[in-house]
């Protein structure tokens, strides 16, 4: 069991490193390229934030470990709403600019509906795959168009997302080893991230589907959860509640996109019957929430806290065994 937890322990240290590396590689190797802040903050930080996510759910899927894999994602998605943005609105009340933010909250919540359509068959398939992968791109082009030639509020938004990270590599050289490094870092970790994950799992006779949705959920959702804290932090609520919106959008159709692809996902009955319905209600909380342009106050922050936390003990003792 020590050597389960260690192995857990130092894959999600090897993983966090690596989204870091990659990200601050990938913004420093645009910023040369002339690359615009825009498209920096709304594909590279919101695609960087979710890389372990990524190559843990692409690694689960092709492992034949589709609970995990699935259950990252849900799991990510919950955690991001309700335990990070709980604790952002502890950290300070959020008052956001509904206009900046309600076209990628919309979008959040339709990708939630279009993994319960699909998903609808018991399991993701490859042209399902295909289909989350188009939305993705459907949306990049729709959001990259209404912010450059439109001069949608939520651009500046973005802009400010790519600027939220310091310690941006200045030479080429530097840009392309951070690059590689934090790739590499991504997959070895992963690696043992999931050896550790299913070692828990299976030592104390809990599906992987339970694992995947909270233990393996959480620790890939450092990185939002560290750049959130920070733009909370430094009272820029757009930045943190924006960082989840996009993290949210790239894990259901970029992630689950590309692990169906390679691997053909089957969905467990509780997700079906729980985790998606979950995944879906704190969505449109979140869209709620926007739209009526209310301030999250510490108090609803705690709320949320307390809802992630019950979420938790249900998964544990009511779908856990």
């Amino acid at each position: 069991m020590t050597l389960n937890i260690s192995y857990f322990c130092i894959g999600l240290v090897l993983l966090i490193a690596g989204g870091e590396a990659l990200i601050r590689g990938a913004l420093a190797s645009a910023q040369r390229l002339g690359v615009s802040p825009l498209l920096s903050g709304l594909v590279i930080v919101g695609f960087g934030t979710s890389a372990p996510e990524l190559v843990v759910s692409v690694n689960a899927a092709v492992d034949g470990q589709p609970d995990i894999a699935v259950g990252n994602v849900l799991g990510s998605n919950i955690g991001n709403i309700l335990l990070i943005l709980g604790l952002c609105a502890l950290i300070t009340p959020l008052t956001v600019s509904p206009l900046a933010l309600q076209r990628d909250a919309v979008t959040v919540v339709g990708a939630s509906v279009l993994f319960l359509v699909l998903a609808g068959g018991s399991a993701l398939g490859r042209l399902d795959g295909a289909l989350l992968i188009g939305a993705l791109i459907a949306y990049l082009g729709w959001a990259y168009w209404s912010e450059r030639f439109r001069s949608a509020p939520s651009g500046e938004l973005h802009k400010a997302e790519s600027e939220e990270l310091t310690a941006i590599p200045k030479s080429a050289r530097s840009a392309a080893v951070s690059s590689l490094l934090g790739l590499l870092l991504l997959i070895g970790g992963s690696q043992v991230f999931l050896l550790g994950s299913t070692g828990i799992a299976q030592h104390f006779g809990v599906p992987e589907a339970v694992i995947g949705l909270t233990l393996v959920a959480v620790g890939t959702s450092l990185p939002e959860l560290s750049i959130s804290v920070i733009s909370a932090i430094r009272r820029h609520a757009d930045v943190a509640v924006g960082n989840i919106l996009g993290s949210n959008i790239f894990n259901l159709l970029g992630i689950l996109g590309v692990s169906a692809l390679l691997q053909p996902l089957p969905i467990s009955p509780r997700m079906l019957q729980f985790d998606q319905w979950v995944m879906l209600v704190t969505s449109a909380f979140l869209l709620l929430f926007l739209y009526t342009g209310r301030r999250l106050s510490r108090a609803e922050g705690g709320v949320l806290l307390v809802c992630y936390v019950a979420y938790v003990w249900l998964s544990f003792s009511v779908f856990g065994g």
